[in-house]
């Protein structure tokens, strides 16, 4: 075991898979600490210990306990900088990176979430997306720009969002419109994807 191996609390059927396909690009040190959530195991005292949200994606790495996905991919990307997923500090993308990386968790999902719930958000002043069909406008364009969110460079914040458009436009949650379609296509095709996939294609049969 190096001392960069990680422990990921995962399910294969939540957010949890996009932190372990991250971890299959980084080529990183890792294990699978399956949560059963029909059985609400993300609730129990162990796991409420770590995470007292009960949330997946939780990793541990050297007792250190990392939560909240923009935090989850930011910090794995770092810790295996060899992979090129993260602009270091002092590269002119950085911040664009980190931006991106935040901008799925303060607008996109908060947005998403109150669409798909048919939630009325409030006053653009008073929640912290502004209005939703600005949110996917502003993801859109940047993608049209491409290939990716950083344009040629395809980082960590792409892992994140491919993995989660995968989802949500699966379900009808986000539009698949030709640009998104596109986007998606170009990270689940990759070959740690295609990995992941086999991984919990069993899990899943192991459960029966």
């Amino acid at each position: 075991m190096s001392d960069r191996h990680i422990i990921l609390y995962h399910n294969p059927q939540s957010r949890a898979v996009g932190a372990q396909t991250l971890l299959e690009e980084l080529g990183a040190d890792y294990e699978l600490k399956e949560l059963d959530l029909q059985k609400n195991e993300q609730k129990s005292p162990a796991f409420l210990a770590l995470n007292p949200m009960g949330k997946i994606p939780t990793i541990v790495h050297n007792g250190a306990v990392v939560t909240e996905q923009p935090a989850v991919f930011a910090y794995l990307a770092d810790l295996y900088p060899e992979a090129n997923l993260a602009p270091p500090i002092g590269d002119p993308q950085r911040g664009p990176y980190l931006r991106w990386l935040a901008f799925y968790g303060s607008s996109f999902e908060p947005a998403l979430i109150d669409r798909a719930v048919k939630r009325d958000p409030g006053k653009p002043s008073m929640n912290p997306y502004g209005d939703y069909d600005t949110v996917i406008a502003t993801f859109t364009a940047q993608i049209e720009k491409g290939p990716y969110l950083l344009g040629e460079r395809i980082s960590a914040a792409d892992i994140l969002w491919g993995v989660a458009l995968a989802w949500v436009t699966m379900f009808g949650l986000v539009e698949a419109t030709p640009s998104i379609k596109a986007y998606i296509e170009r990270i689940v095709t990759r070959p740690a994807s295609a990995r992941i996939k086999k991984v919990n294609e069993e899990l899943l049969k192991a459960k029966g």
